[in-house]
């Protein structure tokens, strides 16, 4: 296996390959100590050692910045200083942190960018300043708590298999034999998270595909319609329907007409079972499919396929695995959905070949501004 974690390619005759025997070699030597000692002093290695060094605390101290973080946002430390910088004990006293504690907790905040001194005073960060303006990124916080609880014992939640822990139980879906029964009470949490977060992702999968050119859009598990609203601000003049489970169909409804999305088709429905509605000419899959297995992906996209016309148009939006750059959102989705019991983040050719599969044709990667909100396949049925 090699530096990266990838078991590298082998030779036709099953003898290691060049890139085999450079990351062998290249193992041996950074594991050295007596290397590491050279690296770490010679002043052509020196930069990249104390990078790595760096980047290994991060590693080790991560969960107290998820911690931090999270009591950052619960307390609205962020929110206090958003007007203007405050003194310590001030921020202390109004979050109801004893002086010492707080003071612990706000040095800690400065260290992590969340807040910068200011003069004797306490104000934003440049990462505590971009979060206050990502309402999404706030509230997957303030929800992260359960799968903290689900690993707890990471050894343990690995060792029992996927789901069956605090957030699969969130998800009510996660486990559901039949999700088109779910009452409200299990899927009120999922929609409203989902909405909270799905303008940004709007926003980026419409700055990337115009609508325009299209008649009528379906939107596949659309939730409260927070998608749709966007896309009704974007192309007033687009037909608009909607198909979820009954309790999430029943949200949109009451939702909808306060969003100013005007006229929607609202379907109700269970896609891992029922026939999708017809009448569109471009169907809308965003942030479904990885938090599916394959059959399930591969049976949605055919039912997708079938209430489609010819030559009509798919468009799926997801964060996609393999994203240069993006290792770390490889990581976090492999974990959080191993929790919650279903799915997995799957890169543009996986996604291509379940596409292929269903009956799609020429399937394109369109470019989106945050790769780490969303990815977008544009595919079109034949």
């Amino acid at each position: 296996m090699g530096a990266d974690g990838v078991m590298p390619e082998r030779r036709s005759n099953g003898g290691p390959s060049l890139l085999d025997r450079a990351y062998d070699w290249h193992d041996r030597l950074v594991a050295n100590p007596r290397f590491q000692a050279f690296a770490q002093t010679f002043w052509l290695t020196r930069p990249i050692a104390r990078r790595r060094a760096k980047e290994l605390f991060d590693l080790a101290g991560g969960f107290i910045h998820s911690q931090v973080l999270l009591a950052c946002v619960r307390l609205r430390l962020l929110d206090m200083v958003r007007a203007e910088p405050l003194p310590a004990e001030i921020l202390c006293a109004r979050a109801g942190l004893p002086p010492e504690a707080g003071r612990r907790l706000l040095e800690a905040a400065v260290g992590l960018r969340l807040l910068r001194r200011r003069g004797g005073a306490l104000g934003l960060g440049t990462l505590g300043a971009a979060l206050l303006g990502n309402p999404a990124a706030l509230a997957m916080i303030e929800h992260h708590p359960l799968l903290y609880d689900d690993l707890a014992d990471p050894v343990a939640a690995f060792s029992r298999g996927r789901g069956g822990g605090s957030l699969a139980r969130y998800w009510g879906y996660a486990e559901a034999a039949t999700p088109g029964e779910l009452p409200e009470a299990r899927t009120g949490p999922y929609t409203e998270l989902m909405a909270a977060s799905q303008p940004l992702v709007a926003r980026q999968v419409l700055d990337a595909y115009p609508l325009g050119r299209h008649r009528t859009l379906l939107d596949v598990g659309g939730g409260g319609g927070a998608f749709l609203a966007a896309v009704r601000e974007r192309a007033p003049q687009l037909g608009l329907m909607l198909f979820d489970l009954p309790a999430v169909a029943a949200k949109a409804r009451a939702v909808l007409p306060e969003a100013g999305a005007g006229a929607v088709a609202i379907h109700e429905g269970d896609f891992t079972r029922d026939p999708l509605p017809r009448g569109a000419d471009v169907i809308s899959l965003v942030r479904i499919a990885h938090d599916h297995d394959d059959a399930v992906v591969l049976g949605l996209l055919r039912a997708i396929r079938a209430a489609l016309p010819e030559d009509g148009t798919l468009l799926l939006a997801e964060p996609m695995a393999g994203t240069p750059g993006l290792g770390t959102l490889d990581a976090y989705f492999a974990v959080y959905l191993h929790a919650l019991g279903t799915g997995r983040l799957r890169s543009a050719a996986e996604l291509t070949d379940l596409l292929a599969q269903a009956g799609f044709g020429p399937v394109r990667r369109v470019r989106t501004a945050m790769p780490l909100l969303t990815g977008l396949l544009v595919a079109t049925a034949h």
